[in-house]
């Protein structure tokens, strides 16, 4: 099984970033994984900790309409160039944590998606820099009021809202093809659609 890294709360309030245990413990690192954290002696058993998304982004840049069952059923072609948009860092919450539903919208869809963490300064990268710039993968849900994106011409409103990207409850380091979303529960992406930037 792949490693799982996560950011957790105790019961103190204090955030830590560590390796989830088969136990249900957390192994504490001393600092962020992509920053070199390495292990420490300190262990939160289970029920001790709140898991939190695991990582605090920066930013989140993701890819709208970019497989063909996704955008006929929004009625359009896949663009011919990738379609961006961003979701602020105030829509992330954790997987465990309510998402608020915005009473100016009145259908409030969840996509599913795997998302990229990266987890270095990235600007202007070949395809084959981009490799070593992705630290790892999670799953993001990519939450949209339906409603207000069609009625919209851009999707800040639609996919911005508060707790509108639940992300986790882990990150891992490699994807294994042949298991099911990469040991993320039971839930398949339909595309890789998303990048959470760390830094």
């Amino acid at each position: 099984m792949a490693q799982r890294y996560v950011r957790v709360q105790n019961q103190e309030g204090r955030i830590y970033y560590g390796l989830l245990q088969l136990g249900q413990g957390v192994q504490v690192l001393d600092a962020p994984p992509w920053l070199q954290g390495q292990i420490t002696d300190l262990y939160l058993e289970p029920d001790t900790y709140q898991i939190l998304a695991p990582c605090a982004p920066s930013k989140i840049i993701a890819v709208g309409k970019n497989y063909a069952d996704h955008a006929a059923e929004m009625g359009t072609a896949v663009p011919q160039e990738p379609l961006l948009f961003f979701k602020p860092p105030t829509s992330v919450i954790s997987t465990a944590t309510e998402i608020q539903y915005p009473p100016q919208a009145s259908q409030v869809d969840y996509e599913g998606e795997l998302a990229l963490v990266i987890g270095d300064h990235t600007f202007d990268c070949t395809p084959e820099q981009v490799q070593t710039k992705i630290w790892g993968y999670t799953i993001a849900n990519d939450v949209t009021a339906r409603d207000l994106q069609q009625r919209d011409s851009q999707w800040t409103r639609a996919k911005g809202f508060d707790t509108f990207c639940p992300i986790g409850p882990w990150i891992v380091r490699e994807l294994n093809p042949e298991s099911r979303a990469a040991n993320f529960r039971n839930d398949r992406p339909q595309a890789v659609q998303s990048a959470v930037s760390i830094r």
